[in-house]
């Protein structure tokens, strides 16, 4: 880039038209020494929207690139210092954030009150009509009762009572098509309709929108150009007719929203499928279809609602529902939102009717159902917590620090996430709370439009939150969740056991731990013990799969008691990419043969060795760390001594950083 911006009399500066590629593009004009950079911007890659841009070109916004600084720089302050505290708290590895925490929040709330739920018997009861027509139809009783008596009472008055049709109502409702896809709705789309998980709806719209296919997708407006309104709008008339075309400008509800910007659309809706492959091409065609179904014109439907009881009365009204669709609307497009017509039969108010059958069912009151990702997403959304762009990165995370779990679909907190939010919140609840993050938001939104200065705000913030970190240190490590019941005795020594948080969640451990390791799974029932996979040919000792503070790993023999003094036994950890269930005895063995002496220098002297390590494998000479890639077919297992000393004459790679420039956008 350097030396073609050096041959060019123009640059322009054509990153995403969002915070982040202000930044980017401000930052490339700062490592080029442009004097004059021209920013362009567009919201689709077509022929079209890159001329307009062209001939439109601005100066880079530096309070654009100053909102997003701000909004990097706040998030390490809090990631950095939250997540170094729960380092030395929990565990090594876990972490916090601004917006990750009051996510990991909202699911462990919503965890407490399932298990705080109970639930209680009603009893749903409904009966088989017909009048005149002999056309059978069910109506239900409006209300469920808690009390099986009661349940029993309304049985033996419809049994013995005359029915006949109290109301009948009949009203004409309309429904109107939903807007156009923001960031937020489409993640929730795809992953209701589609199976999509939020950052792969991302990732597949990401393609689509390169191949020039739709127009940007971190997005929260719901403007659709006109020229895009038009040709949908023929579109319409051309497949539905004129009377299905309804023109409609959507407004956001987003208070911060930049309406500049477009919905996400097809540019050109007149392609009917578009895509290199399935999942392209499902996401694309969702897209179509409602960028379409948003300007067309309302359904109509005709609800009917017939009222039935007995003559002799002392029971609750029982009803049925019908609808029909009058004029489909924008229906005809989205035929997956349509639902089935239920049609009800012809009767007349006061007409008499038979009873066929009548049945009570017993149900339960169910507890609140957990978030999906779908779920969570718009719940982030109206609480104002985050930003749409950041929604599918912040699942990711807490599903990469183990905090949730999937339980088919729905996102269930893991032991550690209950425990790492519940010391969130004990300690550190002003900050995670929905109307902080959301008033922080709104602050880094002021920011971006010049009314207020991004120093002074984080500078506000800090102080007092370092202050508050600081004061926590001292408390007892979390790890420790209190007494174990009184029955679970160790098995090992018969000592009381405590409840603490291990790599894989809660369980019950000796109170004499380390002098006695003892352990019980948290139900109490007994940990099995390590199973060797076989036996060490050198040693005669028996080879283990275990578990660690950094993975998992292979082990020589057993742990030595913790009152015994000696060398630990010897090691070697399982690559990431392999399960440990899985690992067989040559396996082991193969792991165990690491390090590798591969030769000395022949300069120096000084041994070359090869091993794997916690960022993969390499070789080492004097202190001298060299990775080794796939890319260049080099195996930590085979590598010779020539290849090494290859490989320790080329330049050290020291990382792919862009020289820092001179000063920031703030002059600070």
């Amino acid at each position: 880039m350097e030396k073609n911006a050096e041959k060019a009399d123009e640059v322009y500066l054509a990153t995403d038209p969002d915070r982040e590629g202000e930044a980017i593009a401000w930052h490339i004009s700062q490592v080029l020494g442009l004097k004059n950079p021209k920013r362009i911007a567009f919201h689709e890659i077509t022929e079209d929207a890159i001329r307009e841009a062209l001939e439109h070109p601005r100066a880079i916004d530096a309070k654009l690139v100053k909102a997003q600084e701000a909004r990097r720089v706040l998030d390490r302050l809090v990631g950095y210092d939250l997540s170094g505290l729960i380092w030395k708290k929990v565990r090594y590895g876990l972490s916090a954030g601004r917006v990750q925490s009051p996510a990991l929040r909202i699911l462990v709330e919503r965890e407490r009150e399932i298990n705080a739920f109970k639930s209680e018997a009603y009893y749903n009861i409904a009966a088989d009509v017909f009048g005149g027509d002999k056309i059978v139809f069910r109506v239900v009783c409006e209300e469920e009762p808690r009390d099986k008596k009661i349940s029993e009472t309304i049985l033996e008055k419809s049994h013995s009572g005359s029915w006949f049709v109290k109301d009948i109502t009949e009203t004409e409702v309309k429904r109107s098509p939903r807007s156009p896809f923001t960031t937020s709705t489409i993640q929730q789309s795809a992953s209701s309709r589609l199976g999509f998980s939020p950052a792969r709806t991302m990732l597949i719209a990401q393609k689509l929108y390169e191949h020039g296919f739709i127009t940007y997708m971190r997005t929260d407006s719901l403007n659709l150009a006109a020229s895009a309104q038009a040709q949908i709008a023929g579109i319409i008339t051309n497949k539905y007719g004129k009377e299905y075309v309804e023109v409609r400008n959507y407004k956001t509800k987003s208070k911060n929203a930049q309406e500049a910007h477009e919905a996400i659309r097809p540019t050109n809706a007149a392609l009917e499928t578009a895509g290199a492959n399935e999942e392209q091409k499902k996401l694309y065609r969702l897209i179509r279809e409602r960028t379409i179904a948003s300007q067309m014109a309302d359904a109509k439907l005709s609800r009917a609602k017939v009222s039935a009881n007995i003559k002799e009365g002392g029971i609750p009204d029982f009803s049925a529902t019908g609808t029909r669709v009058m004029f489909d609307g924008w229906l005809a497009c989205d035929t997956r939102a349509r639902g089935e017509d239920v049609e009800l039969p012809k009767v007349e108010i006061n007409e008499t009717l038979t009873l066929k059958d009548i049945v009570s069912e017993e149900k339960h009151t169910e507890p609140p159902s957990r978030y999906t990702e779908a779920g969570l997403v718009k719940e982030l959304e109206k609480r104002g917590i985050g930003r749409p762009s950041t929604y599918a990165s912040i699942i990711k995370t807490l599903h990469d620090r183990k905090y949730v779990e999937r339980d088919n679909r729905s996102l269930k907190p893991t032991d550690t996430g209950e425990v790492v939010s519940t010391f969130l919140e004990k300690n550190f609840m002003n900050y995670i709370s929905d109307s902080f993050t959301a008033e922080m938001e709104d602050e880094l939104d002021d920011i971006a439009d010049g009314k207020r200065e991004y120093v002074k705000t984080l500078s506000d913030f800090y102080k007092p939150f370092h202050r508050d970190v600081k004061a926590k240190e001292k408390i007892d490590k979390l790890t420790n969740l209190g007494e174990a019941p009184k029955e679970f005795k160790c098995p090992k020594c018969g000592s009381p056991m405590i409840i603490k948080l291990g790599r894989n969640g809660k369980f019950l451990s000796c109170s004499r731990y380390p002098v006695c390791d003892g352990a019980r799974k948290i139900d109490g029932s007994v940990v099995e013990p390590n199973k060797p996979i076989g036996t060490d040919p050198t040693t005669g000792l028996q080879i283990f799969v275990m578990e660690g503070k950094f993975g998992p790993y292979v082990q020589v023999g057993e742990n030595p008691p913790k009152s015994e003094k000696g060398g630990k036994p010897r090691r070697a950890s399982i690559p990431k990419e392999k399960d440990p269930a899985s690992v067989t005895i040559n396996e082991a063995l193969k792991y165990l043969s690491l390090p590798r002496v591969l030769g000395v220098h022949p300069e120096t002297g000084k041994e070359i060795s090869a091993n794997n390590g916690r960022f993969g494998p390499y070789i080492v000479y004097n202190g001298d760390f060299r990775s080794l890639k796939k890319a260049d077919s080099d195996d930590v297992y085979t590598i010779e001594l020539p290849r090494a000393l290859e490989i320790l004459k080329e330049p050290k790679k020291v990382g792919r950083r862009a020289p820092r420039a001179k000063k920031t956008p703030t002059g600070n």
